[in-house]
């Protein structure tokens, strides 16, 4: 990211939930500054503008965080630095006032983790925290040279970024002119509001996407990768596709949300789906329809020691064993229904490391008999031993994510027996840290669930 930084000419765009306040996260900080200096040193003045999108919450906790790390930046590059801080609708009035500091972004939050460098786009489920540039398990995708991807994120966050609150140089904030306040203004008002500026930018993409698409695969003059490389042409036709997913459950859109259940129920007997979520907890609809088709599923989750939580103090310590409270309760389910040979699961395990990978279901058909292992959604089409599709990006695939959080993610499509390849060793390299999920799993000491913890699990599990 510093090289990407150092290389920007013309916009930095970072969307995340947080901005850490460590060593690392401030060299990140003092690369923009520099790279800032430089572009208005240039002879030729740069108009390189930068802008972050952080959640209201989660960025404001604390004396030191997120806002105080980036106010430098703000007050002295003010005509070329946006700040922007997402406050979720939902969070208004007697809740806002009540809820303390640490279990108010429960109600809802900026979950999007874009990183972009003029053409060259980043996708993640990561944070810009020195956890995850350390010792935290997650995944990333590096497109480089990706103008169309690199402008849809850009005016995406741009969108999300007018209907927030925006950071001022004496960290106060303020609402875009003309903009409804979102925790302060009318509910309903805001969240159209929000809607038709997201909305806008989504459909303006999806024409240009079409539009690419007919001239790609419904030309006379399009060429194959053997004829274009016979005629000398540089442009054959492309080998790879990117669909980004948006969704946004407080503005009514739910993109990610149809196409991932879509996945789920066209999924025929034969295919073989891998899901990895580093916290465990699928919305009903997802369980209900794992649990329902005729695929095989292997789910890849976090094992309580390296959940992101383990050792918390207070209720954030119980957080583990919520989940293994659901997990257990899912798999007696698989039991009940003698779906063990069909739906399997496996916990990620790494000695001084956490598990946050996500956003990441895989649809593989093939012979029941062949050993599928990984993690993502790839479909591998009969007889292929490689993905063709993989989705990667921030949602966890849980309650919060489908119907609080602003998420986004991408399927990316692809014929590039190269990229392919990658794809696969990402999967298996992931699952090579994990181990099958059986009864005997519940009956260790660590994984005994106290009664407290059963009783308020069905209470809190869609706020975490």
């Amino acid at each position: 990211m510093k090289g990407q930084i150092k290389a920007a000419r013309r916009r930095v765009v970072m969307a995340s939930l947080y901005l850490g306040t460590g060593p690392l996260e401030q060299e990140l900080v003092d690369c923009l500054e520099s790279t800032l200096e430089k572009s208005l040193q240039a002879k030729f003045p740069s108009d390189l503008k930068v802008s972050i999108l952080l959640d209201f919450t989660r960025g404001s906790r604390g004396r030191k965080n997120s806002r105080t790390m980036l106010l430098p930046l703000l007050q002295r590059f003010p005509e070329q630095v946006r700040v922007s801080l997402f406050h979720t609708p939902n969070l208004r009035g007697l809740l806002r006032l009540l809820i303390p500091e640490r279990f108010n972004e429960t109600i809802g939050l900026q979950h999007i983790k874009v990183y972009l460098f003029d053409n060259s786009v980043i996708l993640s489920g990561a944070n810009l925290s020195d956890s995850y540039f350390t010792n935290r398990q997650d995944r990333y995708v590096f497109l480089q040279d990706c103008p169309e991807i690199a402008d849809f994120f850009t005016e995406l966050v741009d969108a999300v970024g007018d209907v927030s609150l925006q950071l001022q140089g004496d960290d106060t904030v303020q609402v875009v002119e003309g903009m409804v306040h979102p925790y302060r203004g009318d509910r309903a008002a805001y969240c159209k509001a929000a809607n038709k500026r997201v909305m806008d930018v989504i459909n303006s993409a999806r024409t240009r996407q079409q539009m690419l698409h007919t001239q790609t695969f419904h030309s006379d003059s399009l060429l194959t990768h053997e004829d274009a490389a016979a005629a000398g042409d540089r442009r054959p036709a492309p080998d790879t596709w990117i669909y980004p997913l948006i969704q946004m459950k407080p503005f009514e859109i739910q993109i990610d949300e149809i196409v991932t259940e879509t996945l789920l129920t066209e999924a025929e007997r034969g295919a073989k789906v891998y899901l990895t979520t580093g916290y465990f907890n699928l919305t009903q609809a997802y369980m209900d329809l794992v649990l329902g088709t005729r695929a095989e599923y292997q789910i890849l989750l976090a094992s309580p020691e390296v959940n992101g939580f383990f050792g918390a103090k207070g209720v954030a310590g119980a957080i583990p064993a919520a989940y293994v409270h659901i997990e257990q309760q899912f798999f007696s389910e698989v039991c009940s229904l003698g779906q063990q040979a069909r739906v399997q699961l496996q916990e990620y395990w790494r000695r001084g490391w956490t598990f946050h990978a996500k956003g990441t279901w895989q649809l593989a058909r093939s012979r029941p008999t062949q050993d599928s292992r990984g993690t993502g959604l790839w479909l591998y089409l009969t007889g292929s031993s490689l993905p063709c599709l993989t989705l990667i990006g921030s949602p966890n695939f849980g309650y919060r994510s489908v119907h609080r959080d602003l998420e986004a993610q991408i399927a990316i499509v692809t014929e590039s027996r190269a990229l392919q390849q990658q794809l696969h060793q990402e999967q298996e390299q992931l699952y090579l840290r994990s181990g099958v999920v059986s009864s005997a799993t519940f009956e260790q000491p660590s994984r005994q669930v106290k009664l407290w913890v059963k009783m308020v699990t069905p209470l809190i599990k869609n706020f975490f």
